[in-house]
């Protein structure tokens, strides 16, 4: 009887005492969240688990790269959990929990709001922050859609752009430009210029990229992503701009998405020619008498453009992918000038009172060719990628002036330049995940450049009255360069913290030769470059990033050439083979919090350029000044940089972005060391009010402060913009009105000067700049949004 009831008490008991053990017990809940429409992670999603009881926190994480969040020492109990990602609607689901949980995949639709019973797709907001980049949507921009890739820069945290189209990332105009991954064989400048904004899905800006990057460019990387359809069958869209004075364009882009086999092509053009006015103020001293010459007078600058893209994504099986592709582009930019001139000087007060005629023009062709092949292992996010590219161009420039009395010339000069240019790049890049978010990733890139410049000078010759080539200037460089870079990194979490740390070495062999000279000129060297990022999550939705990067900053080719080319009957230009590239430490310090659907971002940053490379102007001869570059020293660069994102009232919403940093460039001129300091600022100010279902009104206002450079200072300026979209046939056609420049503000205004020679200059476009944009999209065009982006970007697109 007594055994009976000792069984019987056990049988009774046990189950208490294990439920008891299971209430002590500390489980995890887990899933992986999905973009709806695009099937692709989502990276830094909010997770935040509450009690069902009374509603606290529980727990929180955001997502990792590959969409994946786990909650960990989790009891027993009756919990909600809440995800979120802006410009999404919110997942919520209640959890009971007794064992560990994992809840698959959670897909995450775009933010939908009720307008009388009328339901419609919310936009994405216009700005997301990653560990190592910030992603700006270009599609909220649209009061720059007629434009190119610099319009939309005029709208983008850390970059800044002046009337002349001068782009600055973070002060510096030194930068790298990729296309969807990819470097362009093209100048930063020519390249943006070359990219219509209607192609244009996503800019990533990366002021600090990780080893995995070409450290090339003082401030960083823009990235531009292009528009991809994701629908399966043939879609397009196609668009059609004007404006008054000589402004038209257009695009067609169309898809084919079948279930083993992607197609897509794309054509634009685009002609733009903008009017404007321009001063000047100059004077030489040549140690005997100084001279001084004025001049104002009419100018104008335009571009031509035409572009054909196209790729080819094959489904290999086993998830393997080949992507080929090409692109093929023109351009013709000019610049001319009818300014009247007056002379004097400090023995003769009389006037000579002359017409300056000049016109620029710099065309050419660019061809692009690649291949990407992209092999996954087993193991989810185990990867091997390999490409190849092929870039070839071309570049003719001219550039003419005459100098006349009445209609009599009394001087004339034509310089020419041109050359062909190819660069090969191979590259192969693999992934090794490890248990969580840890992973290992290596590459190799190797690259080769060949260029040759050919340049000549014809002088006007008052006897025959022609032009006659000059042969002491006729010049003939070859230009090889030959580089090769290993990479490594790993990342991991540990808790709330994350990290990423890398190193890249690469090895430069240049070599420059004067063919008609006899003149060698050669580099051959290592450079080393570590990276590390670091983020702590404080708590769901508020996140720390810090992170430092060495970068270099290598002297273009016609900065490296030893000879003279005449700019205008003033000014001589000439370079220098013993240029040295610039190395920048690069360190950042970033906060980002979510204020329920509003977004405030904090950065710091701090930037050291060593051998700084300047243009330094000095006196040629009498009435000629000359530009050469050095390396004069150092700069530093320390500020901050804030985002807020909000909605005031309903449908009206707000961007206020600002940059504010104390800059300061020191070193030696002429022998003597100098330092010069400036606070620099801009504010934009970016407003979207909708107006009923379809109708929105957007309102931009930018301010630039004034800065300095060794010798000179450049003024604020202050523009702003207006453009109202409305959508018709269900969002199948779009019209959008823009007013650019609306108040004639816009300017550019600079003072360089020296102890021998000072220099003012003002110039300003024609002003207020109106264009009419048509879109019209077939199939339901839409673009992959977020699947065009991760972190292996040469796989994702093809180069415009």
């Amino acid at each position: 009887m007594k055994l009976f009831f000792l069984i019987t008490l056990f049988f009774v008991s046990y189950p208490l005492f294990s439920q008891q053990n299971r209430e002590n017990q500390n489980f995890k809940i887990s899933g992986t969240v999905i973009d709806l429409n695009s099937s692709s992670p989502l990276e830094f999603t909010n997770i935040v688990l509450f009690s069902s009881t009374d509603s606290t926190q529980v727990s929180g994480t955001v997502t990792g790269r590959n969409g994946i969040f786990e909650l960990t020492n989790i009891k027993t109990g009756d919990y909600f959990i809440r995800i979120s990602f802006i410009g999404y609607d919110n997942y919520t689901a209640d959890i009971k929990l007794s064992n560990n949980m994992d809840l698959g995949k959670i897909y995450l639709a775009p933010e939908s709001i009720g307008i009388n019973d009328v339901v419609v797709s919310g936009e994405r907001a216009p700005i997301s922050y990653e560990i190592d980049r910030k992603v700006i949507n270009v599609g909220e921009n649209f009061s720059a859609s007629s434009g190119t890739a610099v319009d939309i820069l005029e709208n983008v945290p850390s970059v800044t752009v002046d009337i002349e189209g001068n782009v600055s990332l973070r002060g510096s105009s030194n930068f790298k430009v990729l296309i969807d991954g990819r470097p362009s064989i093209l100048d930063p400048a020519d390249a943006l210029q070359q990219i219509p904004a209607s192609s244009i899905e996503n800019i990533e800006i990366m002021t600090n990229p990780s080893a995995k990057y070409d450290p090339e460019g003082t401030s960083g990387i823009i990235n531009v992503i292009l528009k991809k359809s994701r629908n399966q069958g043939i879609s397009g869209v196609f668009e059609l701009n004007g404006g008054l004075k000589e402004k038209y364009g257009g695009e067609a882009i169309t898809d084919y998405k079948g279930e083993f086999f992607q197609a897509n092509l794309g054509l634009n053009y685009n002609n733009r020619n903008f009017g404007g006015t321009q001063t000047e103020r100059r004077w030489t001293n040549d140690g005997s008498k100084t001279s001084y010459y004025n001049s104002s007078g009419i100018s104008s600058r335009g571009m031509e453009n035409f572009g054909i893209r196209g790729s080819v994504s094959l489904d290999l099986g086993e998830r393997r992918t080949l992507l080929l592709g090409s692109r093929y582009g023109s351009r013709s930019h000019f610049g001319n000038s009818s300014l009247d001139y007056s002379e004097w000087n400090s023995l003769n007060t009389s006037q000579l009172n002359l017409l300056n005629n000049s016109l620029d023009e710099r065309s050419g062709s660019n061809f692009t060719f690649f291949a990407n092949y992209n092999h996954p292992f087993e193991k989810k996010g185990h990867q091997l990628t390999a490409e190849i590219d092929y870039r070839s161009g071309t570049s003719d420039e001219e550039n003419v002036y005459r100098l006349l009395n009445g209609t009599d010339i009394l001087n004339g000069q034509i310089n020419l330049e041109e050359g062909p240019s190819k660069e090969l790049e191979a590259k192969l890049d693999y992934i090794l995940p490890f248990e969580g978010d840890a992973r290992f990733e290596a590459g190799i890139d190797s690259e080769l450049e060949f260029d040759i410049e050919r340049t000549g000078m014809l002088n006007f010759d008052s006897a025959s009255g022609s032009f006659i080539r000059d042969p002491l200037f006729d010049k003939d460089v070859s230009y090889d360069k030959q580089e090769i870079a290993i990479y490594s990194m790993y990342s991991d979490k540990l808790g709330k913290f994350g990290y990423q740390i890398g190193f890249r070495t690469e090895h430069t062999g240049r070599q420059i030769e004067l063919n008609n000279q006899n003149q060698n000129f050669t580099i051959d060297k290592w450079d080393y470059f570590p990276s590390a990022h670091i983020s702590y999550e404080i708590t769901p939705g508020h996140q720390m990033m810090t992170s430092y990067t060495k970068r270099i900053n290598r002297p273009r080719g016609w900065e490296l050439e030893p000879f003279e080319t005449w700019t205008d009957a003033y000014s001589v230009r000439v370079g220098n083979p013993a240029l040295l590239p610039e190395y920048i430490d690069s360190y950042e310090f970033g906060y980002q919090t979510l204020l329920g659907k509003s977004v405030l971002s904090a950065e710091a940053y701090y930037r050291i350029t060593n051998n700084r490379i300047e243009r330094i102007q000095s006196v040629y001869s009498e009435k000629v000044t000359r530009q050469t570059i050095d390396n004069i020293g150092k700069d530093y660069a320390l500020g901050t940089e804030l985002f807020f994102n909000f909605d005031p009232v309903n449908k009206w919403n707000v961007n206020l972005m600002a940059n504010l940093y104390d800059y300061r460039i020191e070193g030696f001129l002429y022998g003597e060391s100098f330092s010069r300091k400036s606070f620099n600022w801009n504010i934009r100010f970016n407003n979207t009010i909708k107006i009923g279902e379809s109708t929105q009104v957007q309102f931009n206002a930018n301010y630039n402060s004034p800065s300095v450079s060794a010798q000179g200072k450049r003024e604020g300026f202050i523009f702003t913009n207006i453009a109202v979209r409305h959508d018709i046939l269900d969002n199948m056609l779009t019209a959008t009105l823009q007013v650019r420049d609306l108040f004639g503000t816009a300017k550019y205004e600079y003072t360089n000067q020296s102890f021998d020679f000072y220099n003012y200059r003002y110039s300003q476009m024609e002003s207020p700049v109106v264009m009419l944009n048509l879109k019209f999209n077939f199939n339901n065009y839409k673009s992959r949004d977020r699947e065009n982006r991760n972190d292996d970007m040469p796989g994702n697109g093809e180069e415009f």
